[in-house]
């Protein structure tokens, strides 16, 4: 019997990335297939070429199928359904974000995970990238001096329709969020405090607000600074965004796409120059993992069977979301926002 018995919930078209995944792993079998509509389990299925179970409620799913790992790639608002259902039954979860759809869901399901002894863990794919690998490695190695300033510019239009047209926060609660842990990530630091301006520029398509500027305050004395738009058409940023780190030496360049670079003040006598001269440092991409939801999900299974936390399980993850529901809150009071409760 193979280690891992996989109940899929959620048979929509991302759920196509995770099981093309799962087919690969010898370690792995789907043993069910879940969806609130029978049919769009069945033609994964059939799309698939798989014979398990079709199910429309995950519990019954379980209990005769025998799982012991959830993937939930179900919408936000079902995240806490699912996930508190799949610990009762002793199973480990991975998950699409957000973790949840509130800070009470996402600050309960830490609380069960831990009463359970089991592991959530969230998708957040744009860690896992060889590119913003080598930025954070040449953060940490003191390459541009103390970091002070973080910006990332996040400007696309896509054209998705379903779920995300009709959502309150669209850019925020369903993007935003990979921008904000790649932050926390770059940085290492966590976020304190938030003040954000949400809205929905003239020829949106979205019915909520589909851009917002947030300015963060983290843990290190670090200011993040993120400017977005899911409406936004021509001259498009990467999914990836595009970064700006200035520290006290140089500044660090990421489009997104390529290779990042620092320009760090010249050696050499530059006293009295109204403006220094620099010097170009070009980084070495070194990382071997694999890129996207396949990297991460290679760390989720790995930590699974070493026994250990995984990079995006929940207890790390829910800092992430506290930047994404603080926003939301800073937006709708107009107030800049204390986070230090969030997660806690």
């Amino acid at each position: 019997m193979s280690k891992h018995q996989i109940v899929i919930v959620g048979c929509g078209g991302m759920a196509n990335v995770w099981v093309d995944y799962v087919l690969k792993r010898e370690d792995c079998l789907i043993v069910a297939l879940v969806d609130i509509k029978k049919e769009f389990a069945q033609a994964m299925a059939d799309r698939h070429q798989l014979t398990c179970g079709i199910y429309t409620d995950l519990e019954q799913a379980i209990e005769e199928s025998g799982a012991n790992l959830v993937l939930d790639i179900t919408i936000p608002a079902s995240h806490f359904q699912v996930a508190t259902t799949a610990l009762r039954h002793g199973c480990n979860v991975f998950g699409e974000k957000p973790m949840a759809a509130t800070m009470a869901e996402a600050r309960e399901l830490v609380q069960r995970v831990e009463q359970a002894g089991a592991s959530l863990s969230v998708m957040q794919n744009r860690r896992y990238d060889a590119n913003i690998r080598s930025l954070r490695e040449l953060i940490h190695t003191g390459t541009i001096g103390r970091v002070g300033y973080v910006g990332a510019d996040f400007f696309l239009g896509p054209h998705f329709g379903g779920f995300r047209d009709a959502m309150e926060s669209p850019l925020i609660l369903d993007m935003a969020i990979h921008t904000f842990d790649q932050a926390r990530f770059i940085t290492g630091a966590d976020p304190v405090s938030v003040y954000c301006q949400e809205f929905n520029p003239p020829g949106s398509w979205y019915a909520g607000n589909a851009s917002a500027i947030c300015i963060y305050e983290m843990s290190d004395g670090t200011v993040f600074c993120y400017r977005g738009s899911w409406c936004a058409e021509g001259a498009p940023t990467s999914w990836e965004a595009s970064w700006r780190v200035t520290g006290e030496t140089g500044s660090a360049i990421w489009d997104g796409a390529g290779a990042p670079y620092a320009e760090v003040v010249a050696g050499g006598e530059q006293a009295g120059k109204f403006l220094r001269e620099h010097t170009r440092i070009d980084v070495e991409v070194s990382w071997q993992g694999r890129s996207g939801h396949a990297g991460c999900l290679d760390e989720m299974f790995a930590a699974l069977e070493q026994g250990r936390r995984a990079e995006t399980d929940c207890r790390d993850n829910i800092k992430s979301m506290a930047m994404v529901l603080g926003a939301i809150d800073s937006a709708k009071s107009g107030r800049k926002v204390d986070l230090s409760s969030y997660w806690r």
